[in-house]
């Protein structure tokens, strides 16, 4: 998966990224708690969805859901687009991880707290990495229903 990751477009092909794969489930649950106290702390709750606010503040909700692992895409070179780059890659991790019968989700209630100090220490990120898109990865324990699509708007210029 990491490596059909790699073989993602970048902008001015920086491939500015970096895999960190975490595996241990003390760690993941550290993470889980310690994401849900910054994201209580810093997020107004008149900004928070709801259905965000009530996990969050539900001791028993593990934002991971406990998957077997967590693969952090962070960008590693400044510079404009490593967002856009970085989730590129995130996309074809995804991508590749369906293609071998695993499920992902990218958890973003995870992504404000691995970008401060705390959080890249959790993980021994360095401090000048931009965690951007935190993805778990694992064996769903069921069949995902298809999700409904809105009709797209496509505008033709020309």
């Amino acid at each position: 998966m990491i490596v059909a990751a790699t073989h993602a477009p970048s902008a001015i092909n920086q491939q500015p990224w970096a895999f960190t794969v975490v595996r241990d489930q003390g760690i993941l649950d550290l993470i889980s708690r310690n994401a849900k106290n910054h994201m209580i702390a810093t997020v107004p709750a008149a900004a928070a969805s709801d259905r965000i606010h009530v996990h969050v503040t539900d001791a028993n909700f593990h934002i991971f859901y406990h998957a077997p692992a967590l693969i952090l895409i962070s960008g590693i070179v400044q510079g404009p687009w490593i967002v856009e780059d970085c989730a590129l890659a995130a996309e074809n991790l995804m991508l590749a991880a369906y293609g071998a019968g695993l499920g992902s989700c990218w958890i973003g209630l995870a992504q404000s707290f691995l970008n401060t100090p705390e959080g890249k220490k959790s993980i021994g990120t360095p401090a000048a990495w931009i965690s951007v898109a935190p993805i778990i990865v694992g064996y769903p324990q069921a069949v995902t229903a298809p999700v409904s699509r809105n009709e797209p708007v496509v505008r033709w210029v020309g």
